[in-house]
């Protein structure tokens, strides 16, 4: 027997007198004095609550308040197309900070859309898409955030719009750094849901306040493990994508735990985004995948000491 299987072994006896070989969802919870600390925080992205926000059921500047109260989670990740025109708006800023600041909640980052593509070939286009990004690096700023989120899209060859779109991100990622905020890239359609494509032009950009915001969805076709995987040293936040539901638990598109193995493995230690987008009832899905993240996220890293020890 080789020693890696005799480590195996005995780790897998460990877990089981723990209780981590139990379901995922409804063991027996772990003791404070047993159960290992998550490698990650969790944080929660607007859109998770899109229906409530576009029918008026919540309120924009009720989201950071809704947050830590109804889900007792600590930081958010707002999405501009619920405040679109309210960038420069001082006034609304400032009241959204202060909701936010009330009641202890860390602002993260703005997702950008809708302000063009910055890898958009044409360089006319892409130039005013870069500029139409700047109102909200400065609202990022204003926030406390540490990033934007945006796209690197763009019509053309996966060579012109890769050229396009390093050009694209490294002009507003020059800009973004005298304000100290990074511009993070999410697999979200396109070119950019190759995990292999993404990460080649972010390697170009070469850029230290240019990163990646893998999601754990949007990949299409693509291998969606292996994305993130790739996404992973340049990652700057994760995005953890979630629809349904079985009855135990677990996500039913995608294996979590094998998601946090790559991420830990990757060395990533920040906030991990509950990003809903399923049917139904949107708090449901959020407290759902919040369960699922700390359940997992405390057996990932309790598997992960144990290995490290032996």
């Amino acid at each position: 027997m080789t020693i890696n299987r005799r480590r195996f072994l005995a780790n897998s006896a460990r877990l089981a007198a723990l209780g981590l070989a139990a379901p995922l969802i409804g063991f027996s919870r772990l003791s404070h004095s047993t159960a290992s600390e998550r490698f990650f925080k969790i944080s929660l992205a607007q859109w998770s609550l899109h229906r409530q926000l576009r029918s008026g059921a919540l309120k924009v500047l009720d989201f950071p308040v809704k947050t830590r109260k109804v889900f007792g989670i600590e930081a958010v990740e707002y999405v501009n197309q619920f405040f679109k025109g309210q960038a420069k708006d001082l006034k609304f800023l400032a009241a959204m900070k202060a909701r936010a600041e009330d009641h202890n909640v860390r602002s993260l980052l703005i997702m950008v859309d809708g302000e063009g593509d910055l890898g958009d070939p044409d360089k006319g286009k892409r130039k005013q898409a870069i500029e139409n990004h700047y109102k909200w690096v400065e609202a990022a700023k204003y926030l406390n955030c540490h990033s934007v989120r945006v796209n690197a899209a763009g019509q053309g060859s996966r060579e012109e719009v890769g050229k396009a779109a390093v050009e694209g991100l490294r002009a507003l990622s020059e800009f973004a750094q005298n304000f100290n905020i990074n511009v993070i890239v999410e697999n979200h359609g396109g070119y950019s849901s190759s995990g292999e494509w993404l990460s080649q032009v972010l390697q170009r950009v070469d850029m230290s306040n240019c990163g990646s915001l893998p999601d754990f969805g949007n990949f299409g076709d693509y291998d969606r493990y292996l994305g993130v995987q790739q996404l992973m040293p340049f990652a700057q936040g994760v995005s953890a994508k979630s629809f349904e539901f079985d009855s135990a638990g677990i996500e039913i598109n995608t294996d979590f735990a094998r998601m946090l193995r790559i991420i830990r493995d990757a060395g990533y230690r920040g906030y991990i985004g509950i990003e809903f987008e399923g049917p139904g009832d949107e708090d449901h899905g959020i407290l759902a995948t919040k369960q699922l993240l700390e359940q997992l996220g405390r057996k990932v890293e309790l598997f992960a000491q144990l290995n490290e020890k032996n």
